[in-house]
């Protein structure tokens, strides 16, 4: 009897940086069933983290951001001089899309037409929202291959935005609070589920060494080490995190503030703004900056509190379930997919979202009580533990192929 062939998976990633979405999938990657699909993957981004993709599946890097309109736009809005005319700045902005278009997606989305050609997909996979993956969905539509985007995030924007989510076959949510909001741009609720992230759980390391972490970055043994943990980007709320550090510094002598994640290129500037802050005095050498560290176990481990200071609501970050998973007390803002992960006072603490005074409080409860941290952490990972599976994720995931492809 001849083996059924296996359905052609083509996955696409687009983010700004190395983080969450892009772990998550890698992890989907490693535990997918090989023997009903076969995965490739195209990524916008090509260095050293996006080549190791290579050894779990076909790789393929097909650059989105040749030129860094995105930069450049954001350096026009913060500029004064398009004011001297009426309608400089908007007309400034058509001509950078225009070069976007031109210099950035035509020559991304001939490529992806011409990789799904040659791959001959039965389904393509975006792994984040559909405008920042236009190339991939277009060319779906245009070889009338069906479109799934897997959504990570807050759904406001432009018109063309909101216009791009009339276009996948099927969304996957990562929080029940961002698949609320596809719905309210009109995407029915038979168009759509939410699927939480899975953590490999058994690559935690429970026992990861948190004291080689303090050490690397010149963090004392004895210190009580709050961290926040997300790239360096300005809705990550490190601006806040800090704001809340300068309220604590006295009474916690002995505390260090660790940011522990990498800078998108976009976001050197911000980087540099958060540096200079820390420099000066009564933050200096408070603050230790990490930038991405590839052991997260030693991290956590390493950490007496984790935070989560976003400010805006965020779906469900990786680092939620991760701090989760190894027991670590954790506090996070009061929106967003972690208030549904989130029970205040037993899996974590929540706070008022933006409030710097809200944030140094509840990182003072748990600096003066290691008994609730202890007790928080633990409970945490119980939830997590049964909540973020990979064996769940991946069942769940599967069954969305097998729905949309008519596979038994």
């Amino acid at each position: 009897m001849t083996e059924p062939l296996r359905k052609r998976i083509l996955y696409v990633e687009n983010g700004i940086g190395y983080g969450g979405a892009i772990i998550c999938l890698r992890h989907l990657l490693r535990n997918l069933d090989r023997n009903k699909f076969e995965p490739m993957i195209i990524t916008g981004l090509g260095d050293q983290q996006y080549r190791e993709i290579a050894t779990e599946a076909i790789w393929k890097h097909i650059p989105d951001r040749r030129l860094d309109v995105v930069s450049m736009k954001r350096g026009l809005g913060a500029a004064k001089w398009p004011n001297a005319l009426p309608g400089l700045r908007w007309l400034i902005n058509q001509l950078l899309s225009r070069l976007d278009d031109l210099i950035n997606f035509l020559p991304a989305f001939a490529q992806t037409v011409w990789t799904t050609i040659r791959f001959k997909p039965d389904l393509i996979h975006v792994n984040n929202e559909p405008l920042c993956n236009r190339a991939a969905i277009l060319a779906g539509k245009l070889l009338g291959v069906p479109v799934i985007a897997h959504v990570r995030g807050d759904q406001q924007g432009s018109m063309l935005m909101h216009l791009f989510f009339k276009l996948p076959d099927y969304f996957i949510a990562v929080s029940r609070w961002v698949s609320d909001s596809i719905g309210r741009l009109g995407v029915p609720a038979e168009k759509r589920t939410y699927i939480y992230d899975g953590i490999e759980l058994h690559k935690l390391n429970m026992a990861a060494d948190g004291q080689a972490f303090r050490r690397q970055h010149q963090i004392p043994a004895e210190a009580f080490v709050v961290g926040l943990v997300g790239m360096l980007i300005p809705w990550k709320g490190q601006m806040l995190f800090i704001e809340a550090a300068k309220q604590l510094l006295d009474e916690m002598p002995d505390a260090i503030f660790a940011l522990v994640g990498g800078t998108p290129e976009e976001c050197r500037a911000y980087e540099a703004e958060l540096r200079k802050i820390v420099a000066q005095p009564g933050l200096k050498g408070r603050v230790v900056f990490t930038g991405h560290v590839g052991d997260m176990a030693a991290v956590y481990n390493g950490l007496d509190v984790v935070v989560s200071a976003s400010t805006s609501p965020e779906p469900l970050g990786v680092m939620v379930m991760e701090a989760m998973t190894l027991a670590r007390a954790l506090i996070a803002p009061d929106h967003g997919g972690a208030v549904e992960v989130i029970e205040n006072g037993r899996t974590g603490l929540l706070f008022k979202p933006g409030s710097t005074r809200d944030l140094a409080e509840k990182i003072r409860t748990l600096y003066r009580d290691s008994d609730l941290r202890k007790a928080i952490g633990q409970s945490a990972r119980d939830y997590a533990l049964r909540t973020f599976s990979m064996a769940e994720h991946v069942r769940q995931i599967e069954g969305v192929y097998k729905r949309l492809l008519k596979m038994p």
